[in-house]
Formats: structure tokens, sequence, C-alpha cells
């Protein structure tokens, strides 16, 4: 069986002082092999504590998750992470930094060199490849970081707020090889973002998420990821359908945020 299979998740976390926080509530997702999904939702829904459950960071109270049948039970190289900040070493150059994953499997220099140069292509770094990180941009420095991720060649990808240290055209460059990177490559990606439009602009499959305890709320099929590869983002932005669905999912979170702010008032009170 192949894709990513999350069951009946659940998650709390128990405090020092006897109480607890349901993080997730039997969250359940299917999604296929080459899908992209994006999760929005206000603060506090769990939408990291998803990802790091699904990277095997952390293991969840009730549920499972499996890909392509097995169990996850903890990190492995068939799910690549891509941190908000690249968490990329700064004493290494660009290209050492994309070919630690391949040098670690006791790759032959001369396929990781392929596979390197290669990867420095698809995200246009190579003339920056001998290069330190910390010379780089952070538009640059995220591309290393997905580059680092598919020489790993993972099944599926997790991005953690990926771009959302970035300037607003640095942001959309990154959008825009998001999407062709998941179209050359078919891998599935998870994508956590606190963007409506970025969401809309990158999910082919869009989940909004509820807080306390954090579970699905609701669930779009999208047309704009597809629509948006190798395109100008800027004019999918104009698909009447982009403003109609961007306004529903503010208005539903806004409203989130309402009700947490209620809450929070009320305990105080």
């Amino acid at each position: 069986m192949t894709g990513l299979q999350i069951s009946d998740l659940s998650m709390r976390f128990d405090l020092p002082n006897g109480s607890s926080i349901q993080a997730l509530k039997d969250v359940n997702i299917s999604l296929n092999e080459g899908e992209l999904l994006s999760v929005l939702g206000p603060s506090g829904c769990g939408k990291t504590t998803l990802l790091n459950i699904v990277a095997g960071f952390l293991a969840p109270t009730d549920g499972q998750i499996e890909l392509n049948g097995h169990r996850v039970e903890g990190p492995a190289a068939e799910r690549g992470m891509v941190f908000q900040q690249g968490a990329l070493f700064e004493w290494m150059s660009v290209r050492e930094n994309v070919g630690f994953g391949p040098r670690m499997k006791g790759m032959k220099p001369d396929e990781k060199r392929k596979i390197v140069d290669h990867l420095l292509d698809v995200v246009g770094l190579q003339e920056f490849k001998e290069k330190a990180v910390y010379e780089l941009s952070g538009g640059m420095q995220q591309r290393v970081a997905l580059a680092r991720c598919l020489a790993n060649e993972p099944d599926v990808i997790l991005m953690d707020e990926p771009l959302g240290a970035l300037d607003a055209l640095t942001r959309e460059k990154m959008q825009g090889l998001v999407l062709k990177l998941w179209k050359e490559t078919g891998k599935t990606i998870i994508l956590i973002t606190h963007s409506v439009e970025e969401a809309l602009l990158l999910g082919e499959r869009l989940i909004v998420m509820a807080p306390r305890p954090g579970r699905i709320h609701k669930e779009y099929r999208l047309p704009f990821a597809d629509l948006g590869v190798g395109q100008d983002l800027r004019e999918v932005k104009k698909h009447p359908q982009f403003a109609e669905t961007r306004e529903e999912i503010l208005s539903m979170i806004w409203n989130m945020e309402e009700e947490i702010m209620g809450r929070t008032e009320g305990t105080d009170a």
C-alpha cells in the first residue's frame, strides 16, 4: 500500500503539575503518493506537533502513522524535513551541505558529486556551491535546505514554515520553486504555514485545523497548485475562486482566534 496514512492520531502532553494539554485528537489523513497538502490553523491547533509526529520526532499518545504500508516509529531517511530556518551546517560549503546525506550513506564520491551537481542546478545554486552558507541570503539558504532534503531521496517532504522568514519577493520565488520541485520529483509534500495565501497557492489539498484539541475542521481540494506550476503566481491569485476561498478561510480562522481569546479572558476572570 503506497502513500501516507494517519489514523486516529491523538497527542496529549502531561505537565509537571498533574494537568495535561490535548494537542491533537482523532486526526485522520490519507495522502496518496505525490500529493501536496498544506495545513493551516490558528496558533495552538497542533500543526507543528502533527508534523513532528509524522517526522518521527514525537510518539503519539494514540493512533498510528503508516508510510507505504510500514508503521512510522521514529525518524528515517524516507521522511525529509525542511525547517523555517535551514538548520544547515554553517562550517560547510553549499556543496558539502547538500552532499552530507549521500556521504553518510556511504555513496561513492562520483555518484554523490553527480547528484549534488544536479540538485544545485535544479535550485539555481551551481555557481555558489563553494560558498559557505553564512555568505548566502535567507532565500538561498532555504534553497540549500531543499536540495539537501532531496539529496536523501525521501518519499515524503515535511515543511515547517519553510518560507516564513523570507521577504515577500523572495518568498514568492521560493513558492514557485516548491511547485516546480513538487511536479518534477513527484514527492509527497506536507507544508505547514500561517499564510492563507501560501496555503492556497501550494496546497493541492488544504486542511484547516481547529484548536484545543487540534483536529481537522475542514478540507479543500484546490486547482491553484497545478495552475501555478511554471506560471506567474500573481496571475493565479487573480482567479475568482482564489479570492473567495481566501476570504472564507480567513473568516474561519479569525472566528477560531476570537473563540480562543474569549476562553482565555474567561479563565483570567
